[in-house]
C-alpha cells in the first residue's frame, strides 16, 4: 500500500500543474445570492452547470426567496425545473429546504457545515460548495469528476464522497482544498473524461498511476 507521504507528493506536483492551466475560479452555477446558489446546486445533481444556468435564468425571476418556493405548488416547481432530471425528487427537498430556512433560520442560508447538512436534500458536496463559494470556508468539493480523478490519480481507495472528502483533506493545506476540488473538476471535464481520458493532451499523465486506461 503507498505510504500517505508519497500521496501528498503526488498530490502537490498534480496542484502544481493544473493551477496555473484552469485559471477559472469560480463556480460555473451563476447566483447573486447565498440562497440562489444552495438552489442551484441542488439542482445540479445529475446535471451539468450548463443545463442548471438556463434553468435557473428564468426560474431566479419566479421565485425570489425560499418563501416563494413554499408558496407554490410542487407540480408547477417540477414543470420549472424538470428540464434538470430527477425533478420530483429535486422539487421536494427544494420546498422542504426552504420550509426549513423559513422556520429555523428566518430565512437565512447558515454559514456551517454543521447547519448545512441537516437541511432537506443537502449533503457534505452542495454544504460544502455553498460554504467554500459564498463565505469562503475551506472544504473539498466531492462530485463525479472529483471522484473519478481522485481514484484514477491514486488518491484514494475509496468510494464513498465522504470518505473521498477526507482522504482528500489529509494531501493538501487547507487553504488549497477548495482550489483542489476546482482543479480536478475542470481537468475532469476538459481531459480526463469518464469513457474517453484524453492521454495525448493530459499534463499529469506522468502522474498517473492509472496511465494505462
Amino acid at each position: 500500500m503507498e505510504s500517505l507521504k508519497k500521496k501528498k507528493e503526488r498530490a502537490k506536483k498534480i496542484f502544481e500543474v493544473l493551477d496555473p492551466l484552469y485559471t477559472q475560479e469560480k463556480t460555473a452555477l451563476k447566483y447573486r445570492t447565498p440562497f440562489e446558489l444552495l438552489i442551484a446546486t441542488i439542482l445540479s445533481a445529475q446535471c451539468t452547470d450548463e443545463r442548471v444556468n438556463q434553468v435557473t435564468k428564468t426560474l431566479f425571476k419566479k421565485y425570489k426567496g425560499p418563501e416563494d418556493y413554499v408558496r407554490v405548488p410542487i407540480s408547477e416547481l417540477e414543470e420549472d425545473i424538470r428540464p434538470t432530471g430527477f425533478f420530483r425528487n429535486k422539487a421536494k427537498s427544494i420546498k422542504a429546504c426552504s420550509q426549513a430556512l423559513l422556520e429555523k433560520y428566518n430565512g437565512q442560508v447558515p454559514s456551517t457545515m454543521e447547519e448545512l447538512i441537516k437541511l432537506p436534500g443537502v449533503g457534505r458536496k452542495t454544504a460544502n460548495c455553498v460554504l467554500g463559494a459564498v463565505f469562503d470556508v475551506p472544504g473539498v468539493v466531492v462530485d463525479t469528476h472529483v471522484k473519478r480523478l481522485a481514484k484514477r490519480l491514486g488518491l484514494t481507495d475509496n468510494g464513498d464522497p465522504d470518505k473521498i472528502e477526507k482522504d482528500l483533506e489529509k494531501l493538501l493545506p487547507k487553504e488549497k482544498w477548495r482550489r483542489f476540488s476546482d482543479l480536478l473538476i475542470y481537468h475532469g471535464r476538459a481531459v480526463c473524461k469518464s469513457r474517453k481520458p484524453d492521454h495525448a493532451n493530459c499534463p499529469i499523465f506522468h502522474l498517473c498511476p492509472s496511465n494505462d486506461i
